[in-house]
């Protein structure tokens, strides 16, 4: 091929980027548009005009991410700290320690998690009642058959349906989902919470394990990565939002619109979330004669809120990373000590907090003083010290739609990366994969299946390995065989009326 394909890559997140990078490694013309003044996309930070640090919350790096972990070998980085134990609270204190848990002995899955994760409070005979719930992770394998099966009921309605106890729901599980899934469990697809609770903790004892960036994600992570990609002869154009796709006769998409602005593309990976997605939908009439992106409007998306304080003083904080349940409803939160994390503010004369809250939408529209102050007493009921601490300087940053809301019954109107459009393809974390990761491990992949697509397409340059997660162990293996073989002959001898 004499002239280089020309690709068009719509968001600058994690899917975009690794879609972008993959690309220009294989010589391909290729265009980052990103609608924000920055690549990074929610997960970049930027400063305050005091010039402190902020980000649009906090996000982890788990055990699992093998993809990110591998880029950031590659690009020379080292971004993380160490392996961090976590905690739980609840207006009542302290309710959970977890520890580091590939520092000990591998037990079978789940038997670890349970065993060596530190219940202050929860009953043995609450934990137990988990165990007939080991049925439905066995049989949601992450196929598409399985995620049909269990897409149509809530969360909270399968754990009910297996007997799992109010108690460990309410102090357990739910406050899982609304840091993982962003949402509580009748609002959450019971399919998205078992694929999402399998993937961070369920398939193997150190899936739980975290590490954090030393910094903001932007400045770490994806300045040197856009750095690279430059000096790969990649473009990355900020305050593009794009407005509609050209399509010729044919039904290929010719180019990409942003609103005077028009860029020509052999092909086109979209890396935008669904409200990113949506905004681009409804002012295209291109996308809006295709049925599956009219679907997408079905989707919905979830309010986020992130405040970073700083205090006058140091706090005692036991660990740098916490989740905190029971004190609003519907809503979970998460609070960080950045002097433990941060470089940035490791010898900072007083604590500096991050603390983020999920399903949000009753704090945004109050004031950043009201905000400022729930947020404070709310870390008191965790830490009392916090109350005697003084807040001399703080961030609200409001982020209405900002995360997937895996809602049940949302899985028929998700994406796929390959569109009707035949050089259209899609990523992010909300795209159906086979893959089985989550979170931002998830958008990177896609990016990176999107960019084997458009290598496959043109039969230019070499297909980018991707590595799958670990494999099930063995029991669990053995496990899904049997109950498939028993799924197949009841599916041939008995008729099913019933509905999925």
């Amino acid at each position: 091929m004499t002239e280089k394909p020309k690709v068009i890559v719509v968001g600058a997140g994690w899917a975009g980027l690794g879609a972008t990078y993959q690309l220009t490694k294989q010589g391909y013309d290729v265009t980052l548009l990103e609608a924000g003044s920055q690549a990074g996309g929610l997960v970049a930070g930027w400063k305050t005009e005091k010039g402190r640090s902020v980000e649009a919350g906090i996000h982890g790096f788990w055990y699992p991410y093998r993809n990110i972990f591998s880029l950031v070998k590659e690009l020379e980085l080292d971004p993380f700290t160490p392996w961090t134990r976590s905690a739980q609270y609840s207006p009542a204190g302290l309710e959970v320690e977890s520890p580091i848990f590939q520092d000990l002995p591998r037990l079978p899955s789940p038997l670890g998690t349970f065993a060596y994760t530190k219940f202050k409070r929860l009953p043995l005979s609450d934990r137990l009642s988990a165990l007939p719930l080991m049925y439905a992770v066995v049989d949601f394998d992450n196929s598409d058959d399985a995620w049909k099966r269990y897409d149509g009921i809530t969360a909270r309605e399968l754990f009910r349906q297996y007997g799992v106890s109010e108690r460990l729901y309410r102090e357990s599980f739910e406050p899982m989902l609304l840091v993982g899934l962003f949402a509580p469990g009748e609002q959450c697809s019971a399919a998205a919470a078992l694929g999402m609770l399998y993937y961070f903790i369920l398939a193997h004892q150190a899936d739980f394990d975290v590490v954090w960036c030393r910094g903001t994600v932007g400045e770490k992570i994806f300045k040197p990565w856009c750095d690279r990609i430059k000096d790969l002869g990649g473009k990355i154009l900020t305050d593009r939002r794009v407005s509609d796709v050209q399509v010729d006769n044919s039904g290929k998409v010719t180019g990409v619109i942003c609103g005077d602005e028009s860029f020509e593309a052999d092909a086109v990976i979209f890396s935008v979330g669904i409200s990113g997605m949506q905004k681009i939908v409804s002012s295209s009439p291109a996308l809006q004669k295709r049925r599956e992106f009219r679907n997408l409007m079905n989707l919905g998306a979830i309010d986020v809120l992130a405040v970073r304080l700083w205090f006058d003083r140091k706090i005692k904080i036991p660990r740098p990373s916490n989740a905190c349940f029971g004190f609003d409803v519907t809503t979970g939160w998460t609070f960080f000590d950045l002097n433990a994390l941060h470089d940035e503010y490791a010898d900072e004369t007083g604590s500096v907090i991050e603390v983020d809250f999920y399903h949000a939408n009753q704090f945004l529209p109050l004031d950043n003083q009201e905000i400022v102050a729930i947020v404070q007493k709310y870390l008191a009921s965790c830490l009392p010290e916090f109350e005697i601490a003084k807040v001399v300087d703080s961030s609200v940053i409001r982020l209405p739609r900002a995360v997937t809301h895996f809602a049940p019954g949302s899985y028929q109107h998700l994406l796929r990366e390959i569109t009707s459009f035949p050089n259209l393809y899609m990523s992010g974390d909300w795209i159906i994969t086979s893959h089985g990761s989550w979170s931002q491990e998830k958008a990177y992949v896609t990016g990176l299946e999107a960019a084997n697509l458009v290598i496959q397409q043109f039969s230019h340059g070499n297909m980018t390995q991707i590595l799958p997660i670990e494999s099930d162990e063995p029991h669990i293996q053995i496990a899904r065989s049997l109950n498939q073989t028993l799924r197949n002959m009841a599916k041939s001898l008995i008729p099913n009326f019933s509905l999925p």
